[in-house]
């Protein structure tokens, strides 16, 4: 396959932060160069002093990990950047590429490259491997995971092993534990809550990942001061040699329970909400089972998080929430409940087996998949901006062609494979099937 850089341009479509998570998510799984220009140029800046766009500390922590994973070679990986080249570097590559592992070009770098990952042995068997993700601010811990977690399930062990045992558990597939610092509950980005309560259930019952859990180690939050906080994230990869099989997200079934999540200052507030949020729920839905799996002072006037999330007979939970970050009065708790609670019924009365905020996170699990995956979104559901960013980025570097109705046929990845050997031609052929197969439909 040619290994010129793919060409993104960053302000397609959403223009965010988004696009350049996807790209280098998928530039390190298949070893394919990517050359990205005007990153987040379509985000205006906080400050009008400010420039719009570029590399934040959250994304350069991603990328950043992202390179050393991969030895890759980087071009504009430095904070405000709004280009980055991302050339990953295959595990047999040669010695002769060891002294630029890891080099960002143009930069004062070391010329040996650091792991990223430590690993943890236990009775002379590799039993762990472990991997931390500093930041100092409170950027999302949960847009860090999303650009690397496809890396982590995906990606095979590249650790050599020492003895008869080490090379059992290589292909066996080792535990993964990740921590990210940064923050937990952030403005504009999923809570580590929806993705304990609705990523991770989808993830693991619906998709057949094979282990993924969460520990919060400190709550990290953008409003009132901001807090960094930290999260481990402990989950086990498929093993060498597997694909994710195609899935098919439809027949939502029954609203069976309401799960409300609460992080409120002080027990008043959190009481408030609480009422006023079951009112809202039983008032349309009377003999539903609701539980509250968190109740959380959050100890801070202006920090105010809540979530529910619809559970159906089916497994397929759905969630909307609401993080407020301004400060409140005596009305905030009614005003809240209601945003989130009537933001939730619309999702539900489309009938479709996932939330609009879970659309673009599957995307890259189905361009991955082998066979044709659907995610049903539900009547008169459009593709979000986001949802079809994603599309449009798997597009570029997979050749994946989507339907109109969501569903397309993955490249079928496999775990341990060196994508770049496969053609320009048979990656092509995935998108002209399945453009073939529409046009006969």
């Amino acid at each position: 396959m040619p290994q010129n850089p793919i060409p993104l341009d960053g302000r397609t479509l959403e223009g965010g932060g988004q696009l350049l998570r996807l790209a280098l998510s998928l530039s390190a799984l298949t070893y394919l160069p990517v050359y990205i220009w005007d990153i987040r140029a379509n985000r205006a800046p906080r400050k009008p002093s400010q420039p719009a766009g570029g590399l934040k500390p959250a994304h350069l922590a991603a990328a950043e990990w992202l390179a050393k994973a991969t030895k890759a070679v980087t071009q504009g990986m430095i904070k405000g950047s709004s280009q980055l080249h991302f050339r990953p570097l295959p595990r047999d590559s040669g010695a002769a590429s060891s002294k630029c592992q890891g080099r960002s070009v143009g930069q004062v770098t070391n010329e040996t490259p650091v792991s990223v990952w430590q690993d943890i042995y236990d009775g002379g068997c590799l039993s762990r491997r472990e991997t931390r993700i500093p930041l100092s601010s409170p950027g999302s811990v949960c847009l860090i995971l999303q650009a690397i977690l496809p890396y982590l399930l995906f990606h095979s062990l590249d650790t050599a092993p020492n003895t008869a045992q080490d090379r059992e558990t290589q292909t066996a597939s080792v535990p993964v534990r990740v921590i990210i610092e940064g923050g937990t509950n952030v403005s504009k980005s999923p809570s580590i809550d929806y993705v304990n309560q609705v990523l991770i259930p989808l993830l693991v019952e619906k998709l057949g990942i094979p282990m993924m859990s969460t520990e919060i180690i400190k709550r990290g939050w953008s409003s009132g001061r901001a807090e960094v906080g930290a999260v481990q994230f402990d989950l086990m990869p498929f093993t060498n040699g597997s694909k994710l099989s195609k899935f098919d997200f439809c027949d939502r079934g029954e609203l069976i329970r309401m799960h409300v999540s609460i992080l409120a200052p002080g027990p008043s507030v959190r009481n408030s909400l609480r009422n006023k949020v079951t009112e809202n729920i039983l008032t349309v839905h009377p003999n539903i089972d609701i539980e509250y799996p968190i109740d959380e002072d959050t100890g801070n006037g202006v920090r105010l998080y809540l979530l529910i999330v619809a559970e159906t007979s089916n497994g397929y939970r759905l969630g909307r929430d609401c993080l407020w970050d301004r400060k409140m009065n005596s009305s905030t708790p009614d005003k809240v409940a209601t945003v989130v609670t009537n933001a939730l019924e619309q999702e539900l009365n489309r009938g479709g087996c996932v939330d609009e905020y879970m659309q673009d996170q599957l995307i890259v699990f189905q361009a991955l998949a082998e066979g044709r995956s659907t995610v049903d979104s539900g009547k008169n559901a459009h593709a979000t901006l986001h949802t079809q960013t994603a599309r449009w980025v798997t597009e570029q570097v997979l050749g994946i062609a989507f339907d109109e109705r969501g569903g397309c046929s993955g490249c079928g990845l496999e775990v341990g494979e060196d994508f770049t050997e496969r053609s320009s031609e048979e990656v092509g052929e995935v998108s002209l099937t399945e453009l073939e197969r529409l046009s006969i439909e």
